[in-house]
């Protein structure tokens, strides 16, 4: 797998540097003629402007006539790595405090619950050298939004009566991602990088670093005030709008709001100090994982590619290494029986140096032969060295990369405006959409530029691995590990490693088809056994099609080890298939095996051309493929380690998967699914695969740039060949049970030391209309709950409340994660929010009722992005027998029609009604869950 080479949320964002003191957005001006626009993609209609304000802040406007929200994000060019050496997560504190008032709107919750009343979401993040504070709202209270968020960079208060509630906030932000196997791995991984590097610091912040100042030295909000004028100013921003709202219209918005924040001549800072110091390398470690996972990295110094973006030629050798195809090094490693996966790409980026990055994700087995895989690694790379870089493999990248920029499908607007405000800060404006796909030409002694730094000399190994005893502890995330002498060279690599061939899936015909669009997928097929739902659908401008068959077995998931089976085979017929269709993956076509309660799904995605090769070959394989002990073994172990780890995943996850199992039928636990996978071999797979497609119903849906005859042919070719035989009625429905009365708090099977409470009232029916009065009661109670026991009452970092549906069934969660607050007072606090928003409801009119309404509304007409999220919106509705696909515009009318007085009558229910409780408290031992919920009813069905 090649790792994304664009930024990213989880990554360490990079910034350029040509010249001295100016980033690539800058050096544009030193090497052409500035371009003031972007570049586009042939179909992208919506209207670009980009501002220079008096003060120097850079902002791009989108004018997206179809969007149906506004959004907005700005960029800062300061991180964690400006933390001052005395305040280890000053930065991540400071953004967490800009959010909790302004001298223009002084309350605390001015901003998120103006947000909440018209439909909007807000978050922000740090990185090592950015950080970024976004939002989304309804188009006509975009005006409003900007006021408010404009406010945080010109007049913040910095509230001293909020400091110590707001590091208590941080603190439990540290504690819940304490147990973070990635950032366990990089607090080892920067004991062996350069100290003096500002990067391999303390980033989240804690009681501990952020702890009042000694006597007679600046206080805690006087160092926050220092370091926001020391680093926030107008030309370290950079701004994004993205809203239906014409050009002229945003700017005037945009030059109102943030004409405003202060220029005080500021730049992005310089990292001159290395990343790595070259006279500590090589060197490697072993580090303790808590998971059940294996993980052996090789890390390479090499120059921060982003200096190179217009020719990639990093990303050409992630490619070649990363590949999954036949001969390739993840190839020989899984055959060996050593590894079930790799990754290869660039982290930490610091805009002069980077980590080419390794990863490989090892058998039990494979942990044994380290020196022999580390071998294997460098004999790839030799390969590529001595044949690999050819200009044929570089253009064959190119190609790919110019057609998904020629039918790139934009996200939602924030997740446009998030992308946009960080590459404006990045590369020159005319780059700022087409930079992650611009390859400029073939640069042979570019690419050796980072193909000299992949040596043995040059490398830093870390390996994680349960087993591991460690001498001693990473400062921050408390991870044994222990430093290790590299062994000699004398290993020998693997044999069958080999180079890629020419790709044979990269699509050719890429036309638009002519003709009408349907509103709504048709049913066009509708036989015993057998159902296809087709949508003509070009409106994303992409001569691509979206497939899904749902091959449904009665007994899937009748017991835990039919519902073990299931997976299994899904996930063997993924495993079987990967070296032979990774190709087809690079080419733009997907496929995914998964299984679900009623059976298995396959799911095809891609270009038109060239995607009945890839349905054809996985149905080849799924009836006729050899079921090799090997790949199951791999497959089988794969998801044992998954249900092993489960217990290891985040609290308030296990908590939603623990309801669910108690209210879902059928619903299997990993415990119990790792129980029942125990003794499955390749034997029990053949005889289940044979049971399992004597006995079919099949579902099938097709959306996308293909006519009606096209796709019955293709549906007709697929039925043919799985032979369904058996009635939609033959398959069991999945259930959702009425809560109890009787039922007594759940405990999660968790080995989470911190503590929690979710709470769920449910609904008494699945009618619409109480679906659509708890949708809006969800909407009511999400800022109010957020505000009183997060930043008042600082019970964790982990707090929310709202709407959760389970199906089609309605329900309220609250929910609280804590590190230090044991789950009865958390309830007790829970039930002092209710009593209190008893209160708020009897005082609620028809005015104060109406946004929020409008807000819930908006957000259920809220159009598709993608091809495949409209696609997948499709098909969830048909998986709920939702067959008029109007579920939604049927629930926006009722919600529309809600009264303050039905969502008294609704509350008094809820709250009267019976709760299911899921509470943990360090030491509690699991519920089983599968014995309390055998008495459960189901809940009524709604209305049609």
């Amino acid at each position: 797998m090649i790792r994304p080479s664009r930024p990213c949320l989880a990554a360490s964002l990079a910034l350029a540097m040509l010249l001295p003191g100016t980033s690539i957005a800058q050096q544009a001006t030193h090497d052409t003629e500035q371009v003031t626009t972007p570049r586009v993609s042939p179909h992208d209609e919506r209207d670009y402007r980009v501002l220079t304000l008096d003060n120097g802040l850079t902002a791009l406007l989108v004018s997206d006539s179809e969007a149906d929200k506004a959004a907005a994000s700005l960029n800062v060019d300061v991180g964690s790595a400006q933390d001052p050496d005395d305040l280890p997560g000053l930065a991540h504190y400071l953004e967490h405090m800009l959010f909790l008032g302004t001298e223009s709107y002084p309350e605390a919750d001015a901003y998120q619950s103006y947000l909440t009343r018209h439909g909007g979401q807000h978050n922000a993040f740090t990185a090592s050298q950015d950080t970024n504070y976004f939002f989304s709202i309804e188009p006509d209270a975009l005006s409003g939004a900007l006021d408010r968020f404009s406010r945080f960079f010109v007049n913040p208060l910095f509230n001293a009566d909020r400091l110590e509630n707001e590091r208590k906030v941080v603190h439990s932000e540290y504690i819940a991602r304490k147990r973070n196997e990635g950032r366990r791995r990089n607090d080892v991984l920067n004991q062996l990088l350069n100290p003096e590097h500002p990067t391999t610091g303390f980033s989240v912040g804690s009681l501990e670093t952020l702890a009042d100042r000694p006597e007679g030295e600046p206080g805690l909000r006087e160092r926050i005030q220092h370091f926001y004028r020391d680093h926030y100013g107008a030309h370290v921003m950079h701004l994004s709008v993205v809203a239906p709202q014409p050009l002229d219209e945003l700017e005037t918005l945009v030059r109102e709001n943030f004409s405003d924040v202060p220029d005080r001549g500021l730049s992005r800072p310089i990292i001159e100090t290395p990343l790595a110091d070259a006279s500590r390398l090589p060197a490697a470690a072993r580090l303790k994982s808590l998971r059940d996972s294996r993980q052996l990295s090789f890390y390479f110094p090499v120059p921060d590619p982003i200096t190179d973006y217009r020719h990639k030629s990093a990303s050409y050798l992630a490619s070649l290494l990363g590949h999954e195809g036949n001969g390739s090094l993840l190839a020989i490693l899984r055959d060996a029986g050593w590894a079930d996966g790799l990754s290869a790409g660039v982290t930490r980026g610091d805009g002069q140096h980077a980590l080419f990055q390794v990863d490989i994700s090892l058998t039990p087995e494979g942990s044994r032969h380290i020196q022999r895989i580390q071998a294997s690694l460098f004999a790839a790379i030799r390969a590529i060295r001595d044949n690999g870089v050819e200009a044929w493999r570089y253009d064959e990248q190119a190609r790919l990369a110019e057609q998904a920029f020629r039918f790139q499908q934009h996200g939602s607007a924030l997740d446009d405006a998030m992308r946009l405000s960080m590459n404006l800060s990045r590369y020159p404006v005319e780059d700022v959409n087409y930079a992650p796909y611009r390859m400029d030409g073939f640069d042979a002694s570019g690419i050796d530029t980072w193909l000299s730094a992949l040596r043995p000399d040059n490398m830093l190994r870390l390996y994680s691995g349960p087993e591991v005893e460690g001498e001693r502890t990473s400062p921050w995330f408390d991870t044994p590990w222990t430093p290790v002498a590299l062994e000699d060279d004398s290993a020998q690599p693997l044999a069958g490693l080999s180079l890629p061939e020419p790709n044979p899936y990269i699509a050719e015909d890429l036309e638009l088809f002519d003709g009408q669009q349907d509103e709504q997928p048709r049913k066009r097929l509708d036989e015993p056994g057998f159902e296809f739902w087709h949508m003509r659908d070009a409106s994303f401008d992409t001569p691509k099609v979206e497939w899904r068959f749902s091959l449904q077995h009665p007994d899937a998931s009748h017991d835990a080890r039919k519902a073990a089976l299931s997976r299994l085979l899904a996930g063997w017929l993924q495993d079987s298939l990967n070296e032979a269709l990774y190709p087809a993956r690079l080419a733009g076509h997907g496929f995914e095996a998964y299984a679900h309660a009623r059976g298995i799904t396959l799911s095809f995605s891609g270009w038109r051309d060239r995607q009945d090769r890839l349905i054809e070959r996985v149905l080849e394989q799924l009836h006729d493929g050899k079921i090799e002990p090997d790949s199951v073994e791999r497959v089988r172990e794969r998801l044992r380690r998954g249900w092993r780890n489960a217990p290891q995943d985040d609290l308030y996850r296990q908590a939603g998967r623990t309801l669910t199992e108690a209210l879902i039928r059928p619903q299997w636990s990993p415990e119990a699914l790792l129980a029942a996978s125990e003794d499955l071999d390749a034997q029990a797979l053949r005889d289940f695969r044979e049971a399992f497609l004597d006995e079919l119903h099949l579902e099938a849906m097709a959306v996308g740039d293909l006519d009606a005859e096209q796709a019955e042919q293709q549906a007709r070719r697929v039925a043919e060949d799985l032979r369904p035989q058996l009635s939609h009625d033959a398959i069991p429905e999945l259930e959702t049970l009425r809560a109890s009365k009787s039922l007594p708090a759940l405990k999660p099977d968790t080995e989470r030391e911190e503590f929690l409470v979710m709470r769920y009232l449910q609904g008494a029916d699945r009618e619409l209309s109480t679906q659509a009065r708890l949708s809006v009661l969800g909407r009511l109670l999400e800022t109010p709950f957020y505000q009183q026991l997060r930043t008042e009452q600082q019970l964790g970092y982990v707090v929310n409340a709202g709407y959760r549906p389970l199906l089609d069934a309605p329900g309220i969660a609250f929910l609280v994660q804590s590190p230090d607050t044991p789950s009865q007072t958390i309830q007790e606090r829970i039930d002092a929010f209710i009593d209190g928003f008893n209160t708020r409801l009897d005082g609620l009119k028809a005015s104060d009722l109406a946004p929020y309404r409008q807000a819930v509304r908006d957000d259920l007409l809220q159009r598709d992005t993608s091809l495949a999220g409209r696609t997948n919106r499709l098909w969830q509705a048909l998986a709920l027998e939702d067959t008029g696909f109007d579920h939604r515009q049927r629930l926006a009318e009722r919600v529309m029609e809600v009264t303050p007085d039905a969502l008294r009558e609704t509350w008094r229910d809820l709250t009267q009604g019976p709760t299911v409780n899921i509470t943990h408290d360090p030491g509690d031992s699991a519920s089983d869950v599968l014995s309390l919920k055998a008495e459960l009813t189901p809940l009524p069905k709604q209305e049609h």
